[in-house]
């Protein structure tokens, strides 16, 4: 059997659980630099506030309607998503982290296992230990989960938070209930070639013939629908090492200093070398972008990437962060203002086992100074020490006007008790 542990309203879950007067008020979290909705409570679903809605168009309509709305606060959920998964492992070994608020299960051994009963009794551990609230559903395949776990949030007070398939019956008729659009996998243009073959729901899908779906659709749409059959294609994912590394990210305002545009360049190269270093590679080559603001069509637009290639793999963030900046040297053009830069890290190898040059190597120094850097970062939570070239109060610049407290992850901002 498998089970999928979803936090309801993740994002607005987490900024309730420091503070008490948001329990039924609506809430919305914004984007990066305070740009559109990204998370929505349910209370602000019901006034029919739009996912993805732009702030500055909705902000007289949130006001009216009294809708809190928040910055993201990423270290804070960040930290209670792990918080929630270290829980999650003590019910079993068999996890797939699938995104900040929601994992797989995978129950090896439970024989006569009450499901209901041990759904119940993550649910009530991850709210005691978090305050997040959970719903979970438990079936014999991941697609069947993804469907329990939507009847389980649908019907809160029918189900207490829990739903399980653990029979033919229940199956159908969950697949029945199921509209194809809410099925696992099954995106808008695949809703319209089912839809042209007559499919209403999860159910119609599963009734189609094994052989047309491999034809005409995919092996994925097939493993999909054997999944939903109770019939178990879809496994959990084994962690793996990435082949690229990428950190992206839009400025705060556009800028065409180049001097800030250098520090973000490394500040993201760091980050990039910092994540290889952390799976054990390193990499032959980066890339750098930068562009300008494409929504402001008055100004003159630019748009370059170059790649650098490194004569050995390394994981030095002294190395990818210098190349990355001469990088960006090369592409900035004078008098536009940029936007969004972003650093690619790519042609991943193990540290441990690559191809050595005869006659370049990388100072055998960048070793244990990498190290040691790491392991204070890594004790003393967040970047203590950085490269000369980075802002030293400031790792990610975001406009985040509306920024709740980071109370975890911040000896600044924990909570004062009196």
């Amino acid at each position: 059997m498998y089970a999928l542990v979803d936090c309801n309203n993740f994002y607005a879950s987490c900024e309730r659980v420091f503070n008490p007067n948001l329990q039924n008020q609506p809430i919305a979290i914004l984007s990066n630099n305070d740009g559109c909705v990204i998370s929505r409570s349910d209370e602000a679903k019901a006034l029919n506030l739009p996912m993805g809605a732009p702030i500055f168009k909705w902000e007289s309509f949130c006001k009216v309607n009294n809708i809190k709305v928040l910055s993201s606060n990423y270290p804070l959920y960040g930290d209670m998503s792990s918080r929630v998964m270290e829980i999650l492992k003590q019910f079993t070994p068999d996890l797939e982290v699938y995104s900040i608020d929601e994992a797989f299960l995978q129950f090896k051994g439970f024989k006569d296992y009450d499901f209901e009963d041990y759904g119940n009794q993550m649910r009530l551990r991850i709210l005691k230990w978090t305050g997040i609230p959970t719903c979970v559903g438990v079936a014999p395949t991941k697609a069947l989960c993804k469907v329990a776990n939507k009847i389980a949030r649908k019907f809160p007070k029918e189900t207490k938070g829990v739903y399980v398939i653990d029979s033919e019956v229940s199956r159908i008729k969950a697949l029945k209930w199921m509209k194809l659009e809410g099925v696992w996998g099954i995106g808008r243009a695949l809703q319209k070639r089912l839809k042209a073959k007559g499919c209403k729901t999860a159910y119609d899908f599963t009734q189609l013939s094994d052989d047309w779906v491999r034809k005409t659709l995919s092996i994925t749409e097939w493993k999909l629908k054997k999944d939903l059959e109770g019939v178990s294609k879809i496994l959990l994912d084994e962690p793996t090492t990435k082949r690229s590394i990428a950190t992206t990210r839009s400025f705060d305002y556009t800028y065409e200093d180049i001097n800030y545009i250098k520090e973000r360049i490394s500040t993201f190269a760091t980050s990039c070398a910092e994540k290889l270093r952390k799976q054990g590679s390193s990499c032959h080559m980066v890339i750098v972008t930068l562009s300008s603001d494409k929504h402001k069509k008055g100004l003159e637009q630019h748009r370059g990437s170059t790649m650098v290639s490194f004569p050995y793999p390394t994981d030095s963030s002294l190395l990818i962060s210098t190349q990355a900046v001469n990088a960006v040297k090369s592409i900035y053009k004078t008098g536009i203002k940029y936007k969004r830069a972003g650093v690619i890290v790519t042609g991943i190898v193990p540290t441990d086992n690559y191809q050595l040059n005869l006659f370049n190597k990388e100072d055998p120094k960048h070793k244990p100074l990498m190290s040691a850097i790491d392991t204070i970062n890594k004790k003393y939570k967040g970047h203590k020490i950085k490269l000369g070239n980075q802002d030293l109060d400031r790792t990610w610049k975001m406009r985040q006007e509306r920024l709740s407290p980071r109370y975890t992850t911040n000896i600044n901002d924990i909570i004062t008790v009196k």
